[in-house]
């Protein structure tokens, strides 16, 4: 009896260590995704940058200060949201048992997740203006 408990937990302890590799790795290439698409969301930032740029230069001074004005509103109302989402994240850390507890890496998936939600609303309004500029230069033709 004793030696099938010192092989159940021989046994045990390889799997154990097994598992904890698997999860490594799962991690491991987790953030290489996120650092992927991390990389790949700066180069499209950047692109859009430059079209931004480009398509400026020829602009009026009125559309120039419009746009100046909007792009203002949004980088504010983006520092608003990353301040209550940080917020959110101290609130969910005192209710959640703290930052050693899986409450992290739960509120940062959540919030992850409603940034993406987020991102594709505006991705669908950009979606929208495009098509809207485009039948405007059709109808000029």
């Amino acid at each position: 009896m004793l030696k099938t408990l010192t092989d159940n937990a021989r046994q045990f302890q390889e799997r154990l260590t097994e598992w904890q590799a698997a999860m490594a790795k799962g991690q491991d290439e987790a953030m290489e995704q996120a650092r992927k698409w991390q990389t790949s969301a700066l180069q499209q930032q950047q692109e859009v940058n430059s079209q931004i740029v480009a398509r400026m230069e020829g602009a009026s001074e009125t559309m120039k200060a419009q746009w100046q004005q909007m792009q203002k509103v949004w980088e504010d109302q983006f520092a608003a949201m990353q301040k209550q989402g940080e917020e959110m994240r101290a609130k969910a850390m005192s209710a959640g048992g703290g930052s050693g507890s899986n409450a992290f890496a739960d509120w940062s998936e959540t919030y992850a997740a409603q940034m993406v939600a987020f991102t594709q609303k505006m991705q669908g309004e950009a979606a929208n203006a495009i098509a809207t500029a485009t039948e405007a230069r059709g109808k000029k033709k």
